[in-house]
């Protein structure tokens, strides 16, 4: 009987180690993956899989990464495999990845290595310094950590990918950018010409300028497009050329806005006094770009140091100018004239500085091309599916006011980012002018209003103050922070938006009787909490001055941005149509002469639209939400998330915001009344002691009425057997 219980065992155990093995070979070959995580952040998004299950061609992945990465870096490497197998899995057999072992040390390295950091610096990967902890020092290494990508004759390099934090959203975008260039570049008829404009006055006074290499410009410029053109389906074509060294040189800088130099002559007379030219201008049709080659640096004492632009870095430029021709990405509209802010780069108003808005033109540039909009010249292109309203200092026209209605009846998008006062730093205080744009009719026809104040919120950001100014935190009530619930997740591409600063934002009432009347869909989008106020003119919003109010009835929660979406009515409906300002003064000069004005000019604006097809307005009370102050440079914050998700959503774009905010990993705990807090603390200090002795009671009795019924059962058993 022992002989066979030690059998069976060892059979058991045998059988046990087969299924082991089997199971784990059935894991190699079929691929499974469980994401338990509330927003699916290790699941490929819908939008990652549609990309990579129409591709027309091989894409290759090759990643570079160096053995033995300190923590958190160790972790970056895994999640990158996991992804990337997920990404094969969707994709078929066009997708293919491999993983190279690079060491970012100098010194001995195997020879498979040392072959890697070749390919590696071929591709335009190089390492990467990070800190570590070693032997209880903070220490630096180099170490390699990127991705390159080759699509077709295309490569996109991920140089540094040093987190895993929207590592998908930029593959992704990435293998989207590489498609519609490879489609743009195949439906061209015409090669994009790359012209060197270089005065050979300029290679006189190379010398004295510091610049090493000009006379051999032209030959590096042209290697350069070689290599280039291999990756662009040969759709280069280089030439050099000199500008005219008399009449028509101005003319020449000024349409290709060249670098313009003069110099007068030397104290030797060896060098005449002369001027010269130098750009590289890409064009296509009647489309340009012109690109610098000499960098210009004011060093204090040493003066002006030049010297020309490396040829990696030209051939960068080249690309970016190439890919800014073909517009890969979808047309943004921006509003350029009426003093709104220069999302475009040039400012139309000179209280506003481009570079405000920097981070934010950065990061939309990467997915849309930026087309300037100005609509006292006409309607707003076709091809523009969304057009930005970012805060306009002056009055529209019933014309401009025309052109935005029918944009919005032709099933587009409008985004306004309004501010109802102009600050105007005065000495000692700044003082709040109210801005009137006249599209306070056209918003309210529409179903919202934006309110003359400034919403102040007790849950607010919290400034750190300096030592000598007493420390401790200053709350800066005109920015407040918006949590879950007044950040409506109901809405897609706002679904994992835990926190939000908003800087001077002012009410948005939605206009719930007009709404119904045109029937509408109206979301609130963004809310202050349940401990705002509001504040109107005069507007002081110095901190050591603002107060909360002692009334309580002045606290209540208020939206500050919403979303409209429906087929809107025509504000011009009924009406009579506006004509541009210069068709009017025509006719009133005519009439003053008795004469018939002239015909107007015929322009392609389509047929007046009553109603129309469904459309979306979003209202927001800020333009500070696109500003520098609040738009992170790496945008990966959550403000420039919302940003960027709310420009995807009017261009239709769900499934791209979608798959940028999955990744937010801010996920702040819900807050907590005072009475919760206290039964906690409660419960923690006496709850637990109660239910640790409640239990040890019951178990203690258990055992006692066990006992007894052991007990008995020997008494019954003692009983029976006395009683035979």
């Amino acid at each position: 009987m022992p002989a066979g219980r030690f059998s069976g065992r060892r059979l058991s155990f045998l059988l046990a180690c087969v299924f082991v093995v089997l199971l784990n070979a059935a894991g190699v070959t079929l691929f499974a993956r469980l994401d338990l995580t509330q927003n699916r952040m290790y699941s490929l998004s819908e939008v990652s899989r549609e990309v990579v299950a129409t591709l027309s061609e091989p894409l290759t992945i090759h990643a570079f990464f160096s053995r033995n990465l300190p923590p958190p870096y160790n972790q970056v490497e895994q999640y990158l495999r996991d992804l990337l197998e997920e990404y094969a899995v969707h994709a078929g057999r066009l997708f293919n990845y491999r993983f190279h072992e690079v060491s970012g040390e100098e010194g001995e390295v195997p020879p498979a290595v040392r072959e890697n950091q070749k390919l590696a610096s071929a591709y335009g990967i190089h390492p990467v310094q990070v800190q570590t902890i070693e032997k209880d020092e903070v220490t630096f290494k180099r170490v390699y950590m990127g991705l390159v990508l080759i699509h077709g004759d295309l490569i996109e390099q991920l140089p540094a990918v040093t987190t895993t934090d929207g590592l998908e959203y930029r593959i992704t975008t990435a293998v989207q950018k590489m498609n519609h260039k490879i489609s743009a570049l195949l439906r061209l008829k015409e090669p994009i010409g790359v012209t060197l404009y270089l005065s050979p006055s300029l290679k006189r006074i190379a010398p004295l300028l510091g610049l090493k290499g000009l006379g051999e410009l032209a030959s590096a410029l042209e290697e350069t497009v070689r290599g280039l053109n291999a990756k662009t389906y040969g759709k280069l074509a280089f030439r050099a050329a000199e500008p005219p060294e008399g009449e028509g040189f101005e003319d020449l800088v000024r349409s290709r806005n060249l670098l313009a130099l003069s110099w007068p002559a030397s104290s030797d007379g060896k060098i005449p006094a002369g001027r010269g030219a130098i750009g590289l201008v890409v064009e296509h049709g009647e489309r340009r770009v012109t690109l610098p080659l000499i960098d210009a640096v004011r060093i204090p004492i040493l003066g002006t140091q030049y010297r020309l632009f490396a040829a990696e870095d030209v051939g960068r430029m080249v690309n970016g100018a190439v890919e800014s021709l073909l517009e890969i990405h979808g047309r943004l509209g921006v509003l350029a004239e009426r003093g709104a802010a220069p999302l475009a780069g040039a400012s139309s108003s000179p209280m506003e500085d481009p570079q405000a808005f920097a981070n934010f033109r950065q990061h939309v540039s990467e997915t849309y091309t930026l087309q300037p909009v100005k609509l006292s010249e006409g309607p707003i292109p076709e091809d523009i599916a969304c057009l930005l309203v970012v805060k306009p200092r002056e009055p529209f026209s019933d014309w401009e006011l025309y052109q935005l209605d029918q944009f919005l009846m032709r099933g587009k998008s409008l985004a306004f980012f309004l501010d109802p006062f102009e600050e105007l730093q005065a000495p000692g205080q700044a003082s709040h002018i109210p801005i009137e744009t006249g599209l306070e009719p056209l918003l309210a026809h529409y179903g919202v209003r934006i309110e003359r104040a400034v919403v102040l919120d007790e849950h607010c950001y919290k400034q750190e103050m300096p030592p000598q100014f007493g420390g401790g935190e200053r709350p800066l009530y005109y920015a407040p922070i918006l949590k879950p619930p007044f950040i409506n997740a109901k809405l897609p591409f706002l679904e994992n938006l835990r926190s939000l600063v908003t800087v001077k934002a002012a009410p948005v009432e939605i206009l719930a009787d007009r709404v119904r009347e045109i029937g509408v869909r109206a979301h609130t989008v963004l809310s202050t909490s349940e401990r705002s106020w509001t504040m109107a003119p005069p507007i002081n919003l110095h901190p050591l001055t603002l107060r909360p109010p002692a009334d309580p009835q002045a606290f209540r929660s208020r939206a500050i941005a919403c979303l409209l979406e429906g087929n809107f009515p025509s504000y011009f409906a009924g009406k009579p149509l506006p004509v541009r300002e210069a068709e009017k003064e025509a006719e009133e000069e005519a009439a003053g002469r008795g004469k018939p004005a002239p015909a107007p000019a015929v322009e392609v604006a389509g047929a007046f639209m009553e109603k129309g097809r469904p459309g979306r307005v979003f209202v927001m009370g800020t333009s500070e939400m696109l500003r520098n102050t609040v738009v992170d440079e790496t945008g990966r914050g959550a403000n420039a998330v919302f940003a960027l998700n709310v420009i995807d959503a009017l261009n239709g774009r769900e499934g791209v915001a979608r798959m940028r905010a999955k990744e937010q990993r801010f996920n702040p705990l819900a807050d907590t009344g005072a009475a919760t807090r206290v039964f906690v603390k409660f419960f923690a200090i006496v709850g637990l002691p109660i239910l640790v002795t409640l239990a040890g009671l019951a178990a203690w009795a258990r055992r006692r009425a066990r006992r007894r019924r052991i007990q008995r059962a020997f008494q019954d058993a003692g009983a029976r057997r006395e009683a035979a």
